[in-house]
Parts: C-alpha cells; sequence; structure tokens
C-alpha cells in the first residue's frame, strides 16, 4: 500500500514505519527532510511541503499524526493558537488534497485524542456513552476531527484516532514520568484518582494498521487499552516493576502554578477511557492490562 504520512518522524509514526516498511511504500512529510531521511528506513520518501502536491492520486492512504506536542509546554495563548495550527492546518491541506484528486485515497486515518472527551472523572467512557466536557482538549480534537471527517466520501472513509497516553521504552509520556522513580522520589500527582487511559506503543501501531486493512472501519476509535487504571494505581505499578517506594505525592498546588490551565486539563484530571469499536470490530490487544506492558517495557518481560 502507498501511505503519504505526516508526523512520521515521531513516537508513533516511526515505530509504524519501521514495523510495516517491507509491507507498505512510504512517503512521509517532515520539516527537516534531511534529518527525517537519516531517522527512518533507506526507502521512504521524504518530502518537504505538501505544496510539492497538486492532488493524492497515487497514494492508497494517508495518515495524519502531525502536531505540536500538547503537554511540552505551558499553555500561553500563543501556545495555544500553535497547538491548534499545527493540527488543523496541515489536515485542511490534507482534505484538500484528497478532495482534489481524480483518484482519491481510499482511507484517511487522522489523530486526535481522548482529550475530545475533557474531564469525565471515573465513569466509563466510550465512542458512543458520555458526553464531552467543554474545555481546550475538546475545542482542539473537536474541531480537528470536524475537518477531517470533511475528507468523507464514497471513496474514501475516515478513521480518527483517539489516542490515550502511549507507552513506549524510549520516549513519549513514560520517559518523562520515569526519573523520580527510579531515585525513589515517584508517586500519585494531587489526589491520584483521576483516571489513565494508556495504550502501548505495539498496540497502537498495530491497531493503526487494523484500520487501515480493514475496509468496514470508519468513524472515530479510542486508541486505548481496556483497562484503565487511577494515577495512583499507574504510579504504584510503576514502582512495583521498578523496585521503587512510591509514598511521595505532587501537590496538585504544584502543578497548577507550574503548568496553569494545562495541569487542570490533563494532569488532575482525567477519563476513563474503553475501546469499544476496536472491540467490535475484532482488534485484539497484545497487552490489555498495564503491569505486563510496564514490565514488557521496563525490564523487557
Amino acid at each position: 500500500m502507498r501511505i503519504l504520512m505526516t508526523g512520521g518522524t515521531g513516537l508513533i509514526g516511526s515505530c509504524f514505519i519501521q514495523r510495516f516498511s517491507a509491507s507498505h511504500d512510504f512517503t512521509v512529510l517532515a520539516r527537516k527532510p534531511q534529518a527525517a531521511a537519516r531517522k527512518l528506513c533507506k526507502n521512504v520518501r521524504v518530502l518537504a511541503s505538501l505544496s510539492e502536491l497538486e492532488h493524492l492520486d497515487l497514494f492508497d492512504a494517508v495518515i495524519n499524526l502531525a502536531g505540536e506536542p500538547i503537554a511540552d509546554k505551558r499553555w500561553s495563548d500563543a501556545q495555544k493558537e500553535r497547538i491548534q495550527n499545527s493540527r488543523w492546518q496541515t489536515t485542511q491541506k490534507l482534505v484538500s488534497l484528497i478532495q482534489a484528486s481524480a483518484r482519491p485515497p481510499r482511507i484517511f486515518i487522522s489523530g486526535s485524542a481522548i482529550g475530545y472527551y475533557g474531564r469525565q472523572g471515573s465513569e466509563p467512557v466510550t465512542e458512543t456513552q458520555g458526553v464531552p466536557h467543554d474545555e481546550f482538549s475538546h475545542e482542539l480534537c473537536a474541531r480537528w476531527e470536524q475537518i477531517a471527517n470533511s475528507a468523507a466520501s464514497a471513496e474514501t472513509r475516515v478513521c480518527l484516532l483517539r489516542t490515550g497516553v502511549v507507552l513506549a521504552k524510549h520516549g513519549g509520556a513514560l520517559k518523562k514520568m520515569l526519573p523520580p522513580f527510579y531515585f525513589g522520589l515517584g508517586g500519585p500527582i494531587g489526589h491520584g484518582q483521576q483516571m489513565m487511559s494508556w495504550i502501548h506503543l505495539h498496540d497502537m501501531v498495530n491497531a493503526i494498521e487494523f484500520l487501515l486493512t480493514h475496509d468496514e472501519c470508519a468513524g472515530a476509535y479510542n486508541m486505548t487499552a481496556p483497562k484503565p487504571v487511577s494515577n495512583e494505581v499507574f504510579s504504584k505499578t510503576i514502582g512495583q516493576v521498578l523496585n521503587r517506594p512510591t509514598f511521595m505525592r505532587v501537590p496538585a498546588a504544584a502543578m497548577r502554578l507550574i503548568f496553569g490551565e494545562m495541569a487542570e486539563d490533563l494532569l488532575l484530571n482525567g477519563q476513563a477511557v474503553l475501546p469499544e469499536r476496536l472491540h467490535e470490530a475484532g482488534f485484539e490487544f497484545t497487552y490489555p492490562e498495564l503491569e505486563p506492558a510496564l514490565r514488557q517495557l521496563l525490564k523487557g518481560e
């Protein structure tokens, strides 16, 4: 399958390309083409700009994973705008290219996040159950999905990836969480009861391939493991796997002081998101539970 991918040098995209480079032919959009070419497989074509394309007739699929990292910086007004534009503008350009195609790609897989649901407490949320809480993360994802869905037609199906916390050995959120735990200083954030919906990187890339190759799949899919846990359980499980204490607790007030609005949206509140539609489609998780997932990533077990 001939695939155009944005975000191909990121955690998920680069892993997907590495895993399926023998099965698919990849063209990757990258702001730094030379660096991307060095990082990716030798047979991957790299584009510096979507303006190099007039249509997408030569592609069977588009996977859109591009976006400014949402949790790397405090949410100033300028940073919020960068986060929005990096997603909305790239997605709109891809949609326009799909619509300009005489033979459009058969599938458009576009990123989103469980932030679509906003804060939800501990009640389970699925693609069809739960009312989104109106906050920045919901507004960001809702508009992102709306733009992507405008590419849908009789020729092109659209799948949306409402992605949770992706757990990986050499990047992503877990890499940032681990240092305090190695020194015995890790522990829950605030009250620790906020729910965390996570997914092992292995399952994440396999689920994208599943959507890519199952023609009956369309619409929004929660890319989360079926067993979400509280932040306290998450922290204690890391401690158990690393054989480290987890008695320290990060005060909520400190998180609000450091991260401002982002602390409320992403760190102190959460949601228990279930992958109902993936299950219904027949996808099987390799790592449905947290402890085996962490043991594989941190201990190679």
